[in-house]
């Protein structure tokens, strides 16, 4: 009946995930079995709605969307265990909530709609309160009007501004303090509160203030301008911080933004229609013309294009396709006509699938975090102690008006401390360089293997797929008497009838080169020995070049191509050697650069292969690949990464087979190629979706970014706490005679935390 995790072991008591409060479980048991919802009811009449996933759950705030809005479940980011149905507020840091899926139709941001109407109401009536409080001669020239009257005016103006326009922070407030998680805007919440309260008293009953607390006329201070301008600088940093997370999740919107929303379906008969993707089925048979996009992930049945993927891959060369090539959906068709089959569609089509886990990474918590965390669990609790120390000392040795000044003193400690700055340092970080990386190709699982790519020290690379191409192709031919095309023709027409992974390359080596191929007749293959059939009335036989004899007048060129790391087949033409084919895993275009750049940023590298120590070497010697280990099976893989790690090294795995995923799990960081299996990306922390290494250099260059970044906000925000405290409290006082009001106060406040996001979207230009 409910998620296992808040049982109690007796059965008998569970606490309420968010208020803490003790369930009814007769109420929940009576309310399951008559209505079927998995809900649950605590002693305080919170209602939650449990998911099938232990340890999540529904805020009982909103246990139903709100009317006219898509049933879609929100989370915080800083707090990833709290998701509730419809936007609203983190109970424990009162953030405001972010969908869990993203999606290309999203719709106007409710949030900050909200905020930006609250914000522009309350400026424009907290505009003539501020002028009103600036002094009666000013007030006096403008609109002339005696003490008690503009008391009464600032608070007919003001209280719309409080109980309106910061309402939210005044109810975001209320439940840190009910939960209870005190938070930033418990103290913004007590700040505005003290302050508009003691002056809305002020106003309606001044002779309840002691006499030292009234001046001349018999008038109590009053602070309503103090408390409408924390409201609106309040608003101000709330509509730029949504604003800035907004912009976080934009090229990931991009993304979906650029995919397409229709698929041209060839039906039975081969009648084309044009249907809604969510029409498009697994299996089904679509036409890619020039020049648009492919709708879904696939394998071209017809036809032969050049596609753009550089919205998925950040490659901007076009990639030649084939039949039997794979598509990726959202790429862009440049030229030729296709016929390809949906293989994937809907949330399993790649694209959908970073779009998810961007915005999971956008939304995850690096360690560096958890210092910050540390902080805010004891900050607020604090600094209200210290804004009641403050008032104790003014009311004790302070000038005259003692009480007066204490409460001014206390407010703006109350203020100015505010964590605003300290909360936002790390997720803002983390969510622009998640957005930053993905749009440069490289996608980012969680925080946490963000901050660590920076600091590893090895990198062990697997050969086949990370190096290498990752499939065989023929690298060079040689003939005794025959043209090279024919030749090529002859064993290409004969290994088209082969499932092996050599006669794939044969034939493919062929098809590139636009030869025309024959049927073969009389076909025969022998395991081990290689091939045979006639082509055209000769008899053709392909195989290892294992015949010393026969193979003597080519021995020098197969005992070189083998030093390359090639294997090597002979081709006989009516039973004369005519001539021999290498084939191999090409070294990738990028690599030898990318791993200068690697060695050079200081990374032991350590090449990992399953293959024979020559085609290893073969591989590693012109790329700089000092250590070499050959021959390895996969659970020697993740062996050889659990030696390291003992030896203290902070090591990082590349890899892109199914083979590679244990070593991936056990590195500190895995880093899985793009186009690779799918169990790999799973096992991976980073994926570079071109499969490119020259991502990975990008990869640690985004990672060293982010993290100084990272620690330049925390720097910042905790240095500002440091100071604004003192200062707020009237350490000035003393010498200067200074004593910061509360609305410079909560101007220092959103200033601190403008600049924690103006910091953080430098990210978005930073070069990788």
């Amino acid at each position: 009946m409910f998620a296992h995790d808040h049982q109690g072991s007796d059965g008998a008591v569970v606490k309420d995930p968010v208020c803490g409060m003790s369930v009814d479980r007769a109420r929940s048991a009576h309310h399951v079995q008559a209505h079927g919802h998995d809900f649950h009811f605590c002693s305080a009449g919170c209602r939650t709605k449990f998911e099938a996933d232990p340890g999540r759950y529904l805020n009982p705030t909103r246990s139903t969307p709100p009317p006219g809005q898509a049933k879609a479940i929100y989370t915080c980011p800083m707090h990833p265990q709290i998701r509730q149905i419809g936007p609203g507020a983190c109970p424990i840091c009162g953030m405001a909530l972010e969908p869990v899926d993203v999606t290309a139709d999203d719709g106007p941001n409710l949030e900050l709609a909200q905020m930006t109407r609250r914000l522009w109401i309350g400026l424009v009536l907290t505009a003539p309160v501020v002028v009103l409080a600036m002094g009666a001669h000013l007030a006096g020239r403008l609109m002339p009007i005696s003490p008690d009257a503009s008391g009464w005016v600032q608070f007919a103006l003001s209280t719309p501004v409080v109980l309106w326009a910061g309402w939210p922070f005044l109810e975001r407030g209320w439940r840190s303090v009910v939960s209870p998680h005190l938070n930033m805007f418990t103290l913004i919440g007590l700040g505005v509160s003290v302050a508009y309260a003691a002056s809305a008293l002020a106003v309606v009953a001044p002779g309840l203030f002691p006499a030292d607390f009234r001046d001349a006329d018999g008038m109590a201070p009053i602070y309503f301008e103090s408390a409408a301008v924390i409201v609106v600088l309040a608003l101000l940093g709330q509509v730029l911080e949504l604003r800035a997370r907004e912009r976080t999740g934009g090229a990931v919107r991009a993304l979906l933004d650029l995919s397409p929303k229709t698929a041209r379906r060839i039906g039975d008969g081969g009648v084309e229609e044009d249907v809604s993707l969510d029409r498009v089925l697994v299996g089904d048979r679509l036409r890619v013309r020039p020049g648009e996009r492919v709708p879904v992930d696939g394998e071209v049945l017809e036809g032969r294009s050049s596609v753009d993927e550089s919205l998925v891959t950040g490659e901007s060369m076009p990639v030649e396709k084939a039949v039997g090539a794979r598509l990726i959906g959202g790429s862009i068709n440049k030229s030729g006509a296709v016929v390809m089959r949906a293989d994937k569609v809907g949330a399993d089509t790649l694209l959908a699938r970073i779009v998810q886990m961007v915005a999971e990474a956008q939304r995850s918590r690096a360690p560096i975090q958890r210092l910050a965390d540390r902080v805010s669990g004891w900050f607020a609790p604090a600094v209200i102690v210290a804004a009641l120390a403050t008032a104790a000392v003014w009311a004790l040795v302070g000038p005259e008006p003692r009480a007066a000044h204490g409460l001014l003193a206390a407010v703006s400690v109350l203020i100015i401390a505010c964590p605003c700055a300290l909360g936002l340092a790390t997720p803002m970080s983390i969510m622009v360089g998640v957005g930053r990386g993905a749009a440069a190709g490289v996608l980012i699982r969680n925080a946490e293997a963000l901050e660590r790519l920076g600091s590893v020290d090895t990198l062990v690379l697997d050969k086949t797929g990370t190096l290498t191409e990752g499939r065989p192709s023929v690298t060079a031919i040689r003939t005794l008497g025959f043209d090279e095309a024919e030749l090529l023709r002859l064993a290409a027409s004969l290994e088209r009838s082969s499932e092996h992974p050599l006669a794939e390359a044969i034939v493919r080596a062929a098809t590139d080169r636009g030869l025309a191929l024959s049927e073969a007749a009389s076909f025969a293959s022998v395991a081990g020995e290689g091939v045979s059939g006639v082509v055209d009335g000769r008899r053709i036989a392909v195989g290892a070049a294992t015949n010393e004899a026969r193979a003597a007048p080519l021995a020098a060129d197969i005992e070189a191509m083998r030093q390359a790391g090639a294997t090597v087949v002979a081709v006989l033409v009516d039973d004369a050697l005519a001539g021999i084919i290498a084939i191999a895993d090409k070294i990738k275009p990028s690599a030898a650069d990318a791993i200068r750049a690697l060695k050079a940023d200081g990374l032991r590298l350590v090449m990992l292969t399953g293959d024979v120590r020559a085609t290893a070497l073969a591989v590693a010697r012109p790329l700089g690949i000092d250590e070499v280990v050959a021959q390895v099976l996969p659970q020697d893989k993740a062996a050889m990464v659990q030696r390291l790690k003992a030896q203290g090294r902070r090591v990082a795995m590349a890899g892109d087979g199914v083979n590679d995923s244990p070593a991936l799990a056990a590195a500190d960081v895995g880093i899985a190629m793009g186009g690779g299996a799918d169990v790999a990306i799973e096992s991976a922390g980073v994926t570079l979706l071109g499969g490119d290494l020259g991502a990975l250099v990008r990869a640690r260059r985004l990672s060293k970014a982010v993290m100084a970044n990272v620690r330049q906000n925390l720097t910042f925000a905790f240095g500002y706490n440091l100071a604004a405290v003192p200062l707020a409290a009237g350490a000035l006082y003393p010498a200067l005679h200074i004593l910061l009001s509360p609305e410079i106060s909560a101007a220092a406040m959103s200033l601190s935390s403008v600049s924690v996001i103006a910091n953080a979207l430098r990210l978005r230009s930073v070069r990788l």
